[in-house]
């Protein structure tokens, strides 16, 4: 016989535990079989508060089919008034033993990975980030076509006052 009062417990836990209140936006975009060189991944940010300040995170979230210890990847950010900002990223994605880094119990790994810290968005209008690798092997002009082992790509923004 299944204890009902026991499994309402651990509902009532699960969604005390899910509750985030650092969270403004938290979007994924799922990738095919691989993440093709030119494939970009677009996310539009909602309207937000331009007095407040903002941390924006990427989420990665890979298999063992990942090949390397790191990710370098290229952002865009385009601003209402046109106005782009370019960064080239590199994050870790395995410690030196070979180890996933990031949170998961199966074999695919959630990395949240910082992008900014403290940002205001001032300007009226949409907001747009994009999203591309720009892995290549060492040694190697021409870049990885397709990246095998990334399954979803995210991004997050959360309040930066509400740190705990």
């Amino acid at each position: 016989m299944i204890n009902l009062k026991g499994i309402g417990w651990i509902c009532v836990i699960l969604l005390l535990l899910s509750c985030d209140d650092q969270q403004i936006f938290d979007q994924y975009q799922t990738v095919a079989e691989s993440w093709e060189r030119d494939e970009k991944i677009n996310f539009s940010l909602p309207s937000l508060d331009p007095e407040k300040e903002y941390n924006l995170f990427i989420n990665v979230r890979n298999t063992n089919d990942y090949k390397y210890s790191n990710l370098f990847l290229i952002s865009e950010m385009r601003f209402p008034n046109g106005k782009v900002v370019t960064d080239t990223l590199e994050y870790d994605m395995a410690a030196p033993n070979g180890e996933w880094l990031g949170a998961g119990f199966s074999d695919v790994k959630e990395n949240k990975l910082w992008y900014k810290e403290k940002v205001k968005f001032i300007e009226d209008g949409t907001y747009e980030i994009t999203l591309q690798h720009a892995m290549r092997k060492n040694g190697k002009v021409n870049g990885i076509y397709a990246l095998e082992g990334i399954t979803d790509i995210g991004f997050r923004i959360e309040d930066a006052q509400n740190l705990k």
